[in-house]
C-alpha cells in the first residue's frame, strides 16, 4: 500500500492586525454616529474627524495584512489543504453577501405584493385604507407619500440599460482574463483585466450621473417614500459592492504586472473573479426587479 503523503498546515504568527482592524471599525462606527447626531444637535461635533481617522486605519490595516498574505503566499508557505480552506472562506462570504442583498429585496417584494395593495384596502382593510391614507392608491412605483410629496419614477431605458450592458460585458472580459490566466497568456490577461477594471470605473461613473439626475430632475431622493428608500438602498449598496470589487480587481493587476500568479497556483486571482460575477448577477436581478417590474 503507497503510503499517503502528508502537507503540513500553515500557521501565521501571531499579527497586529486584527486588534488594528478591530480599532478601525470601533471609531468607525463612532464617527459615523456623530457625523449623523451633529446634523441633529450642534452639541454633537467632530464625527467626520473619527470618521476619517477610522477609515484611514482601515486602509493601513487591509494594506499592511494583505501584504503579509502576499508575502507568505510568495514564499510557497501555503499548502493545499489551506489553499481549500481560502476557497470554503470565499464560498461562505458570498454566500453571506447573498443573504445581505436578499434581505433588501425581500423588503422590496414585501412593499410591493404585501404593503401597497394593503394599504389600497386588499384583504378586506377598507377601513384601514380610509383611516390611515383616504387618497391612497395601490400602484408601483410608488411615487406620493402621504405629506403630498411626489416624485418621478427612474425608467429602465438609458442610463441603466447601458449599465446593466456594461456590467455584462464586463463579466465576459474578467472570464476571458482568467482563462488568459489558465493558459500563462500574460499580455491577454493584461488587456482583459484592464478592459475589465475600466468598464467597472465606467459602471460607477454612469451611477453618479444617475443619482445626480435623480436628485435633481426626477425629485427622487432618500425622502420620496418607501419607493425612494428601497431604489437607493438597493443600487447604493451594489454601487458599493461594485466599488469595493473594482478595488480588488485594481490589487490583481497591480499583482500581474509584478509576476504573480501561475496557472497552477491564483487563488486570489480566482476570488476576485468570484466576486466580480457575483455583483454582475446581482445587477441583473436589480435591474429586472428594480427598474423593469
Amino acid at each position: 500500500m503507497a503510503q499517503q503523503e502528508y502537507q503540513k498546515y500553515y500557521v501565521p504568527e501571531q499579527s497586529v492586525w486584527p486588534i488594528v482592524g478591530a480599532v478601525a471599525l470601533f471609531l468607525i462606527a463612532v464617527g459615523a454616529g456623530l457625523f449623523v447626531m451633529q446634523t441633529v444637535s450642534e452639541t454633537w461635533k467632530g464625527g467626520g474627524i473619527v470618521l476619517s481617522l477610522g477609515l484611514l486605519t482601515l486602509l493601513v490595516m487591509l494594506v499592511g495584512w494583505f501584504k503579509n498574505q502576499i508575502d507568505e503566499s510568495m514564499s510557497g508557505l501555503y499548502s493545499d489543504q489551506l489553499g481549500r480552506s481560502y476557497r470554503q472562506g470565499m464560498a461562505w462570504f458570498i454566500f453571506s453577501e447573498v443573504m445581505f442583498f436578499a434581505a433588501f429585496f425581500g423588503a422590496l417584494f414585501y412593499a410591493r405584493t404585501i404593503a401597497v395593495p394593503w394599504l389600497g384596502g386588499a384583504s378586506n382593510n377598507a377601513m384601514t385604507n380610509e383611516v390611515l391614507w383616504p387618497t391612497f392608491e395601490a400602484m408601483w412605483p410608488l411615487t406620493s407619500t402621504p405629506d403630498g410629496t411626489t416624485t418621478t419614477a427612474m425608467g429602465w431605458a438609458g442610463l441603466p440599460l447601458y449599465n446593466t450592458i456594461i456590467l455584462m460585458v464586463s463579466s465576459v472580459t474578467c472570464h476571458f482574463a482568467h482563462v488568459s490566466l489558465e493558459k500563462n497568456e500574460r499580455s491577454k490577461l493584461t488587456m482583459w483585466l484592464g478592459a475589465t477594471i475600466l468598464l467597472g470605473c465606467l459602471f460607477l461613473g454612469l451611477q453618479v450621473y444617475e443619482y445626480i439626475h435623480a436628485y435633481r430632475d426626477l425629485g427622487l431622493t432618500l425622502q420620496s417614500g418607501v419607493y425612494g428608500n428601497t431604489f437607493f438602498l438597493l443600487t447604493g449598496f451594489h454601487g458599493m459592492h461594485v466599488t469595493l470589487g473594482t478595488i480588488i480587481l485594481m490589487v490583481l493587476f497591480l499583482r500581474i504586472l509584478k509576476g504573480h500568479f501561475t496557472p497552477e497556483n491564483h487563488f486570489a486571482f480566482q476570488a476576485g473573479s468570484w466576486y466580480w460575477h457575483f455583483v454582475d448577477v446581482v445587477w441583473v436581478m436589480l435591474f429586472i426587479f428594480v427598474y423593469i417590474l
